[in-house]
């Protein structure tokens, strides 16, 4: 069964893509701020930014808002092109699950027929209920499908459940970067002056920097 290797790539996929774009956010932010530290000599100060204009990504309303369900809160931190990844995460592995359901329940049922009917003489009837392509297997050859289907049914399951939370951990993370901003307010000079520590004097590198939420 190929099961579990289509769940592993997907959940490879999901988690590699979300951190891609965060990386690749966080990069921009950083690059921006380092184009404007290295002009040490030319403080250029930035254009005034009314605290009405600025809006603030509360990460709890973004959890709260992707556990309800799937996408909200990528909605919210408006990274819309993630909303068909989660939802592209979760269906595929809904339908895994159910596929995985269906064929527990035929073989199941398939197993149960075949060993009344050899075992206690019963449910000839039901011979015909069974699903045609599993008709020709033996019992045993039943029983480890069965016991593989269950298997997988559990597997998705769980999946399912932990990509559902990695959809909730990305919109707060999300929220949490959104709020953070380095490239208007990053500063970085140099500064002579005196060590009390160490008695000596020297020039020292100051890099100062702020999160909207200090405002």
């Amino acid at each position: 069964m190929k099961t579990n290797a289509i769940l592993f790539r997907l959940s490879f996929l999901f988690l590699f893509t979300m951190i891609t774009g965060g990386i690749l956010h966080a990069q921009e932010k950083i690059t921006m701020a380092s184009d404007d530290s290295t002009m040490l000599k030319k403080t250029v100060a930035p254009p005034a930014i009314k605290k009405d204009t600025v809006r603030h990504y509360s990460p709890r309303v973004a959890a709260v808002r992707s556990a309800i369900f799937p996408g909200l809160g990528q909605i919210y931190n408006r990274k819309i092109w993630k909303v068909p990844i989660v939802w592209g995460a979760l269906g595929t592995t809904g339908a895994i699950f159910f596929y995985n359901l269906k064929n527990y329940k035929d073989t199941k049922f398939a197993y149960r027929v075949k060993y009344n009917m050899r075992a206690n003489h019963t449910d000839s009837a039901l011979y015909n209920s069974i699903v045609a392509k599993l008709k020709p297997l033996s019992e045993e050859s039943l029983r480890f499908y069965r016991n593989q289907f269950r298997r997988d049914v559990d597997y998705t399951a769980l999946f399912f459940v932990i990509l559902w939370g990695l959809n909730v951990v990305d919109a707060t993370v999300d929220a949490h970067l959104k709020s953070f901003d380095v490239s208007p307010d990053l500063t970085l000079k140099f500064k002579a002056g005196h060590s009390e520590l160490a008695n000596t004097n020297g020039i020292s590198l100051i890099l100062k920097f702020r999160s909207d939420r200090a405002k």
